[in-house]
């Protein structure tokens, strides 16, 4: 309530020969007194694929990498308007690996399933070129464990 009174009284000191509606009408802002937007954030260095792969297999591999950690990483990554690489891929399954969370292993690969979305063709590539991890490691595909059907 007190936020309305304040807001009434500095309407009032701004317009006080009018009333509330019509005080934008009595008061209009010019074109060159309002404020413009600027791209603050559109210069500087870009990252490209490979350095942004490479933080990222980098983040992955830390060998003090804890679960919280693995699983902001994760959340971080499938945030991004992008389909991870396999490589990285395979640095978050390793540290799935290292401590020992299968179901977070898992998670992983329905979390990068879904972000396929339609297009059937990436997830196949992804699992293909994990296989190899996938059996070092003794990781099962949701689809091995059924789970896909749920």
């Amino acid at each position: 309530m007190e936020a309305l009174q304040y807001l009434v009284e500095v309407v009032f000191t701004i317009c006080p020969s009018v009333s509330l509606r019509r005080c934008s009408a009595a008061c209009p802002v010019s074109c060159a007194e309002a404020p413009l937007a600027s791209r603050c954030y559109s210069h500087g260095k870009v990252e490209t694929d490979e350095e942004f792969d490479s933080r990222w297999v980098t983040y992955f591999s830390k060998p003090d990498l804890d679960a919280w950690e693995l699983r902001k990483g994760m959340n971080t990554l499938i945030g991004y308007d992008l389909v991870p690489e396999p490589k990285i891929l395979d640095s978050a399954l390793r540290a799935c690996r290292r401590l020992n969370d299968l179901a977070s292993a898992i998670r992983i690969l329905e979390a990068v399933k879904d972000k396929a979305g339609p297009h059937k063709d990436i997830y196949p590539y992804l699992i293909q070129e994990l296989k190899p991890t996938l059996t070092e490691l003794g990781i099962s595909t949701p689809e091995e464990l059924g789970i896909d059907k749920l």
